[in-house]
């Protein structure tokens, strides 16, 4: 059996749903899920949405036909998947446990919530999308079918407690060389020297980091970074140094640049930007900011290093800085190598 995204629209009768359930079950189909989730229209009709499983010798258009003839409208028709057979209400209480924790978690949690996927702002357009904007907060969603105004209430609640927790956390003094950041989009990060009390922003900002975006920066998609490196980044052992970017009120970590001292007069330099922040400005302001720490600590010039067949995302990042790069095979890697007179002159 196959199992389907079923939108109706139900008007708000007595015996209506039980008239629904009977052409569906009349058609060889069984309906295993049913909520609300658009609001009532002028003559008092909702959305509903079903979930309901076809057997493999029934079509799904016959389904709608069935629907069709009880006279009740069929807006949408998609296949659905298993995972979302799980209660709606278990899942919302689930996600907001999962923001309670991590603040920074709320752009993936309203993705799940309303099944939908993140869309990065250069991204091409998607069948349906929308872009929720809740204090700081800007998050872009994209789906085959639209929202109702009911699931996007929901998501902004979700949102809305992100923003809370964030301001409720407390807040460090802020040092001297704090800066807050105006990106793109006119949402603001804040930029900030890391340190060992950032390894659980840190690592809470690396799993919620695509498998990709892992493997391009680190080398590996797994979601866990060792304890061992974290720390020793954080601390700033063997003369590196970090600096963090954080949601404007703290209480997230949304991206991170880092330099560790190499040989050569060079520092070798890893920039990481959650998925949900790329495109907005926030990878090159990082490695400006990693410029200016390395033409303090007398640095000739900064590298970094990618897998054979890796994006070059970084060069094109360096280049945004005012970089003048160049890449070279060692080994299995391809390093890129940036001297750092062209971005003194340039500043």
């Amino acid at each position: 059996m196959s199992l389907w995204r079923v939108h109706v629209e139900l008007e708000d009768r007595p015996g209506r749903l039980g008239e629904l359930a009977t052409v569906v079950g009349k058609a060889g189909c069984d309906i295993v899920s049913l909520h609300v989730v658009g609001e009532p229209s002028d003559d008092g009709a909702v959305t509903d949405e079903l979930l309901v499983r076809v057997p493999d010798d029934v079509d799904a258009g016959t389904l709608v036909d069935a629907i069709g003839s009880a006279g009740i409208p069929c807006t949408l028709l998609v296949r659905a998947d298993a995972a979302e057979l799980s209660d709606a209400a278990t899942t919302a209480l689930a996600l907001a446990r999962m923001v309670a924790a991590d603040p920074g978690s709320a752009p993936r949690a309203v993705a799940t919530m309303l099944r939908a996927r993140l869309v990065a702002a250069e991204a091409p357009a998607h069948p349906h999308s929308h872009t929720l904007r809740v204090g700081a907060q800007q998050v872009r969603l994209g789906r085959a079918w639209p929202f109702t105004a009911t699931e996007l209430s929901r998501a902004a609640a979700l949102l809305e407690l992100s923003a809370q927790l964030g301001l409720s956390a407390p807040r460090r003094a802020a040092p001297c060389d704090d800066r807050i950041l105006l990106l793109h989009d006119g949402s603001e990060v804040r930029l900030r020297p890391a340190t060992v009390d950032d390894a659980l922003l840190v690592a809470a900002l690396h799993a919620r980091c695509s498998p990709e975006t892992r493997l391009a920066r680190f080398g590996s998609p797994t979601p866990r970074l060792a304890p061992g490196l974290l720390q020793a980044v954080l601390a700033g052992e063997n003369g590196g140094q970090a600096v963090l970017a954080s949601t404007a009120e703290g209480g997230s970590a949304v991206g991170l640049v880092t330099l560790q001292d190499r040989q050569d007069d060079t520092l070798m330099l890893t920039v990481v930007v959650e998925d949900a922040w790329q495109g907005r400005g926030l990878g090159t302001a990082l490695v400006r900011r990693a410029v200016d720490l390395a033409l303090t600590a007398g640095a000739e010039a900064i590298a970094a290093s990618s897998a054979v067949g890796g994006d070059m995302r970084l060069a094109r990042l360096l280049r945004r800085a005012g970089l003048r790069p160049t890449a070279r095979l060692i080994g299995d890697s391809v390093v890129v190598r940036a001297p750092l007179v062209t971005a003194a002159v340039a500043g």
